[in-house]
């Protein structure tokens, strides 16, 4: 019996054994065979990313070549067709390099070592591939927009239909967006293409560190294309100017805006008054100063090129050629006729040409780049407010935390962004200074040239250069003081006083000013304004304000804190001059008339070289000033309230007679208002 049961043991041992190797060769099998479907499908998802990335480029290729060309014989072509496939050469160049880079290698999907290949072909390409797409993806809503506007034409919509299916009738596609949007849906795919080789890829694999690396890259450029997505819309949605009717702006108030608006002013008048301190950002801050300074450096620089070339059209506007000045006989002046033609015909002319074209278009274009920045600078300081009301509190509703990531975002943007825009204008604008010195240099050239030709035909020309510059440097100066003496006397007659009569909305804002702040307060705009900066005032040439403090909030005398009758803001104190009025309404004086007997003769013309008129028979008038007079110019001279002065004329050159000619006893001769004068009869002693 013991036998039996040993036996029976053996038995059972035996075949215990022959089952657990029977299951480790099935083990070993099943583990052989899942790895090689582990291998087949990783080798499939390899040539499912290298096959699809060829076919992707192959119809991109096809929309921009084919499809575009055909688009383009249309009669007439789609408007802004360019801008449909803009930003897509650079996608197709990254993808051709890519594709390039898995190709040249000699190895094959099925091969061990091309895992190691395409990993290391994407992560030399990464920082490329971001640049590409994340400008393609940004601008995508603008071509879907485009796309909406074709389709809103129907004649149009169908013929480019018509183009679209016969320039690639194998895929059937029936618009433009079937090709555009390839993009879009590639770069989010490589992450998943990735990701599939990658779980079908044994850990033990030399590559598999290579290909993880690779997937999160891959992850990361989607999450910094969006973010970049993210910032480009925030920008484009900030940056827009709008002209808004007061209509249009009433319609748009509402509970929820004034209340929003109403919290920032309190907070802004926190600020003022220090109740709150500011939220101090030392760099942003540091970047919008540099951003203010090279905005006023482009207007300056504008405005004074615009002068140039004002001037320089009234000099070519002034044909001298076409005058005949009798010159027949006289050499010299004939020589100097056809110099002035030649400048003012050829050289000149191409002179404007290229400073518009290489100067004014380019400040112009760079002008305009300024508004998208001011407007996103101006918001983030709305954002801010919003910001610092709500940063205290511990939890956040979704409207608020929707306002933190809103200021986060633009804060971000113009961190990233404004010191490259600041660097760029810079470039731009010493490139322009550097042009502007070579295009002054050309006509210098081109000048030099033109009177080398008339060299032998002019007076002088025989002299040696050093009595040559020397006659030159006499007869320039001499020429200079001649013209000096008749600019002086033309200056003198056109600048004579004169007082534009105020119009009745004027009037009535002189008299609220001057009642409100005094009439030694009252200032007049004498150049346009434009705010480019937070409480700044936007004033037309003209208009009359009240000066409230001499300088800001930071101590800066060069923006002054007015009254514009209801506005108060600032303004550049070097765009505003004071306005001479009397403080109260002066005694009735009568009108400094000279008797009916002098009135006939001309009385003392108000030149530096006249003389005093001497006058035998005829009284002259001495008068008293009852009121100070400040000069605001060489034309004018000031005067103390009981000063006596002696009227010359009684009214400017052109007749009126509100302002008089007087000499006061220093000799000095100037203009005074009338009405600042009361009539004191007096006879020269014989």
């Amino acid at each position: 019996m013991l036998d039996n049961l040993n036996s029976n043991d053996s038995n059972f041992l035996l075949k215990l054994k022959r089952a657990k190797v029977l299951y480790v060769l099935k083990s070993e099998e099943e583990e052989a065979a899942a790895k090689e479907r582990a291998a087949q499908r990783q080798r499939l998802a390899t040539e499912e990313l290298v096959q699809s990335e060829r076919n992707y480029l192959r119809l991109l290729q096809v929309s921009t070549v084919t499809i575009r060309s055909n688009l383009q014989k249309l009669q007439p072509p789609p408007p802004n067709l360019d801008n449909m496939f803009l930003y897509i050469e650079e996608v197709i160049d990254v993808s051709s390099r890519l594709l390039s880079l898995l190709e040249q290698k000699q190895v094959r999907p099925g091969d061990p070592l091309f895992l190691e290949t395409l990993c290391n072909s994407f992560l030399s390409l990464s920082s490329d591939i971001e640049a590409a797409y994340k400008e393609y993806l940004a601008n995508y809503n603008q071509v879907t927009l485009l796309e909406n506007s074709y389709k809103q034409k129907e004649a149009l919509w169908n013929e480019i239909v018509k183009a679209v299916k016969a320039s690639a009738p194998e895929v059937n596609a029936t618009s433009l967006s079937f090709f555009l949007v390839m993009p879009v849906q590639r770069i989010a795919r490589y992450p998943l293409l990735l990701q599939t080789i990658q779980k079908h890829t044994d850990r033990g694999h030399p590559a598999y560190a290579l290909l993880e690396e690779t997937v999160h890259t891959s992850i990361a450029l989607n999450s910094h294309i969006n973010e970049y997505k993210r910032f480009r819309e925030v920008a484009d949605k900030y940056k827009k100017t709008e002209t808004l009717t007061i209509k249009d702006k009433i319609n748009r108030l509402n509970t929820h805006s004034i209340a929003k608006k109403t919290l920032r002013l309190r907070q802004q008048i926190k600020h003022e008054t220090g109740i709150v301190p500011k939220l101090v950002d030392e760099e942003f801050d540091a970047l919008e100063g540099f951003f203010y300074v090279l905005e006023h450096g482009i207007l300056e620089l504008l405005e004074n090129v615009e002068t140039y070339l004002h001037h320089l059209q009234g000099f070519l506007a002034c044909k001298t050629e076409e005058f005949d000045l009798d010159m027949d006989g006289e050499k010299a002046p004939v020589c100097y006729k056809e110099i002035t033609t030649a400048l003012r015909q050829w050289i000149l002319p191409t002179f404007e040409k290229r400073m518009r074209t290489l100067i004014h278009k380019p400040l112009c274009a760079l002008r305009d780049l300024l508004v998208g920045p001011r407007n996103l600078i101006r918001k983030r300081l709305d954002k801010l407010l919003d910001y610092e009301v709500i940063e205290a509190k511990s939890n956040l509703s979704y409207e608020e935390q929707a306002v933190v990531n809103a200021y986060r975002t633009i804060n971000t943007l113009l961190l990233n962004e404004l010191p490259q825009f600041n660097g760029l204008a810079l470039q731009m604008i010493w490139s322009m200074l550097g042009t502007f010195s070579c295009l002054h240099k050309d006509l210098a050239s081109d000048m030099e040239q033109l009177f080398q030709s008339f060299a032998q035909q002019l007076p002088h020309s025989s002299l040696d250069p050093g009595a040559f510059w020397e006659w030159a440097d006499s007869a320039v100066l001499e020429r200079a003081r001649s013209l000096e003496t008749v600019c002086q006397g033309v200056e003198e007659t056109l600048n004579a006083p004169y007082i534009q009569p105020l119009s009745p909305s004027s009037q009535r804002r002189l008299k609220q000013l001057t009642d409100k702040h005094g009439s030694g307060k009252i200032y007049q705009v004498v150049g346009a304004v434009v705010g480019s900066r937070d409480l700044d005032l936007s004033l037309a040439k003209g208009e009359l304000v009240a000066i409230i403090s001499e300088a800001d909030t930071r101590g800066d005398k060069r923006r002054w804190l007015v009254d514009a009758g209801g506005r108060r803001g600032y303004a550049p104190s070097s765009k505003l001059i004071r306005y001479h009025q009397p403080a109260e309404e002066p005694p009735p004086s009568p009108h400094l008339m000279l008797p009916e007997s002098v009135t006939g003769m001309r009385r003392h013309s108000y030149t530096p070289e006249s003389r005093p008129l001497t006058v035998t028979s005829q009284p002259f008038f001495q008068v008293l000033a009852v009121y100070d007079f400040m000069a605001r110019g060489n034309h004018e001279v000031s005067v103390r309230a009981g000063e006596p002065v002696s009227v010359l004329e009684s009214h400017d050159k052109r007749g009126n007679p509100e302002w008089s000619l007087v000499q006061v006893r220093s000799g000095k001769r100037g203009y005074v208002p009338s009405n600042y004068l009361t009539v004191i009869a007096s006879f020269p002693k014989c």
